[in-house]
């Protein structure tokens, strides 16, 4: 009760700032302005299937903790990428962002396979053709069996190897417009291979301080090969572990970025700590929180003021494809992120662009049961692998044409009380009261 009143005290007195409540009317949301970026996400690992051997190929085939399903050839987008490029074009994208797999590129040491080169220059060139930019990301957590057996990331001589690697690839694709992300969700990737490996913390610790070594030493090299592209290794956004998120990589390379990319999937509030299904794997048990982007994207807009943002990743998962029992569909959820994201530009912040995650379902590291795909895919159960779109094509689609969701939308979801993402200032006894007109979810 105490806090409450504090909270109230600091508000009359300007010291902090209410919570935004949701508009009604003309509504304080910024349109998206010509150049955003506006895109899709996937990985090749996750999508391309026909894997060579790896980390995560062996962890598939010995069924490491969290594996459930075996890995097979995921949504076979190594074969059918013209087409998944089409349908990324038919929404209105301007950038399609994968991982060019180094256990691909150098499945032995020293030999780089022509084949699976031969692949990615027609992949990215057809990006290009589709009228897309290419955001190219240099490790997704997979890396190749060699590297496996050499120790991975224990072993000193990973990070010569992989820097060797990636200014080949650097080098291939230099001057075309690629965006470059060194490293994956460094948190997640320490995470995964933390209990998939599994590593112990001693392992965990040489592997943190590698990642930021060679992160560092990555984008320099970017720089001098690939000059005016922008670099960058976006962060999982991981409301109450978010201190500790961020120490993974993001806090030693902050002069090493050239934007700041963020992957928002969920948050917390104190009406709400289902984000917990998010450590068990169970990530369509969450109840997604879209207010709470608006508070990330201005807490990280604020810790670095001179950078624009990109959210690289955020997208909802179903179970294994069904309809979410409170009735809140993909469709609900993306227009809903756009307006809290249209909110924080109004705001001050400087987005740079937002990529669905992700085009199609894809291999979720051991399972195909969450489903993210703005076309779903029923790798177990259909051979045929068809591309079946949900009602958040349509939705993405008229919201990339018109230039954000409009003025006076309502959000389907209502705002909870007092956000892990800003404290300070939801912390305050209300919830934000939702317009006339306001639609719960259910």
């Amino acid at each position: 009760m105490f806090g409450r009143v504090l909270c109230g005290l600091l508000l009359v007195a300007g010291l902090v700032a209410a919570p935004p409540a949701l508009a009604e009317g003309g509504s304080p949301t910024a349109k998206f302005p010509p150049g955003f970026l506006w895109g899709v996400s996937t990985s090749g690992f996750q999508s391309e299937g026909h894997f060579p051997d790896s980390n995560w190929t062996r962890y598939a085939e010995r069924k490491a903790p969290g594996v459930t399903d075996p890995y097979g050839d995921s949504v076979d987008f190594l074969h059918r990428y013209p087409s998944d490029l089409k349908l990324a074009k038919g929404l209105g994208v301007n950038v399609f962002r994968t991982s060019i797999e180094w256990s691909r590129v150098e499945p032995r040491r020293g030999y780089r396979d022509p084949k699976a080169l031969a692949y990615y220059d027609d992949l990215i060139r057809r990006i290009k053709e589709n009228g897309m930019r290419p955001m190219l990301t240099l490790d997704h957590w997979v890396y190749p069996g060699w590297v496996a057996d050499q120790g991975a990331w224990d072993n000193p001589r990973t990070q010569d190897d992989w820097l060797s690697n990636a200014r080949y690839v650097v080098d291939r694709y230099k001057g075309q417009g690629v965006i470059w992300i060194t490293f994956n969700e460094a948190s997640a990737y320490i995470y995964k291979e933390l209990t998939t490996r599994p590593m112990d913390l001693g392992q965990m610790l040489k592997m943190r301080d590698a990642l930021i070594r060679t992160h560092r030493a990555a984008y320099d090299m970017i720089h001098k090969v690939d000059p005016g592209a922008p670099v960058s290794s976006n962060v999982a956004y991981g409301t109450a572990l978010n201190g500790i998120f961020d120490a993974a990589l993001f806090n030693d390379v902050t002069e090493k970025l050239d934007f700041i990319g963020i992957d928002y999937y969920y948050g917390a509030n104190l009406q709400n700590f289902t984000a917990v299904y998010a450590l068990t794997g169970e990530f369509w048990k969450v109840d997604p929180e879209p207010e709470g982007l608006y508070y990330v994207l201005k807490n990280y807009q604020r810790r670095l003021p001179h950078l624009p943002v990109f959210v690289v990743e955020s997208g909802m998962p179903t179970d294994d494809g069904k309809p979410r029992q409170d009735g809140y569909t993909r469709a609900d959820h993306l227009r809903d992120h756009m307006y809290w994201i249209q909110r924080a530009m109004a705001d001050g912040v400087k987005m740079m662009g937002y990529n669905y995650w992700s085009l199609t379902d894809n291999y979720e590291w051991g399972s195909y049961r969450a489903r993210f795909g703005l076309y779903t895919v029923d790798v177990l159960t259909d051979p045929s692998l068809a591309r079946r779109p949900t009602d958040a094509v349509p939705a993405y689609r008229s919201i990339i044409a018109n230039g954000g969701v409009p003025s006076g939308y309502v959000p389907v979801r209502k705002p909870g009380w007092c956000s892990i993402e800003d404290p300070v200032a939801t912390c305050l006894g209300t919830t934000p009261t939702p317009p006339a007109g306001y639609r719960p979810a259910g």
